[in-house]
């Protein structure tokens, strides 16, 4: 993997990366988002990044395995659980990235290290993800973390086309191919983590949403129109350690 890329904005980092990491039956769905209400949400800081002058929210369903850190075998019973993110999209220093206003996940002792360790938002949700026999994703989350108000999501989705990469300058290379997330700590101060891949392997997908809160949770209401949907099977993923800028 650290020998491709090319594809990257810019270079890899000179340290060594400290955990590896499978993104597995991962979901992207977006919707565009006025600029006003994402701008009051994010550290003043940040620049919002926009498509054609509009903000943009990902609602992320997928699970994980094969955490490790580097050099090291996963950890039983740490190395595999489901995760669901809200985000949206941020530049700090001329670097395009991820703003994570939420990150609930299925593994009480991660959630406790990332936000100890990373300054994310992390919080405990139960969720279920089931495979069907025809290929699709049932996911089900409901959060239980008194830090965070309550929010559910339920869906089945599934892909429906052939796996392409983004070309670079269209909207859904916009939307996925980024390569840092960025948090702040209580006393403000920004810091940037990098992250490794190869160019994601995305298909075109189809999803039933019945259950739906997540951007509510965050005090955002979500457009009456169909939002852009990706499907990614599998992505491995190199992360370094977070970086004050």
């Amino acid at each position: 993997m650290l020998l491709h890329t090319a594809h990257r904005p810019w270079p890899l980092p000179s340290r060594a990366y400290v955990m590896h990491q499978s993104w597995l039956d991962l979901l992207f769905v977006h919707w565009p988002i006025p600029c006003d209400t994402l701008r009051a949400l994010i550290p003043a800081k940040f620049t919002l990044d926009t498509w054609d002058g509009t903000g943009w929210l990902g609602i992320v369903p997928f699970h994980m395995k094969n955490i490790r850190l580097r050099g090291l075998p996963p950890i039983p019973f740490t190395s595999a659980f489901p995760e669901l993110n809200v985000r949206t999209y941020v530049t700090y220093q001329g670097k395009p990235g991820v703003y994570f206003f939420s990150l609930d996940a299925r593994h009480r002792l991660a959630v406790e290290m990332a936000r100890r360790l990373f300054h994310l938002s992390y919080l405990y949700a139960h969720i279920e993800v089931e495979h069907d026999p025809d290929g699709g994703i049932v996911y089900n989350s409901r959060r239980c973390d008194p830090r965070g108000k309550e929010a559910l999501f339920a869906a089945s989705y599934r892909p429906v086309s052939e796996v392409r990469n983004s070309l670079p300058g269209s909207h859904e290379h916009w939307l996925t191919e980024r390569y840092c997330l960025y948090s702040t700590d209580k006393a403000g101060d920004v810091y940037r983590c990098d992250i490794h891949h190869v160019k994601w392997p995305l298909q075109t997908a189809e999803a039933s949403i019945t259950i739906n809160s997540m951007a509510a949770s965050h005090g955002i209401v979500l457009p009456d129109t169909p939002p852009l949907l990706h499907f990614a099977r599998k992505l491995d993923v190199l992360i370094w350690g977070l970086e004050r800028t």
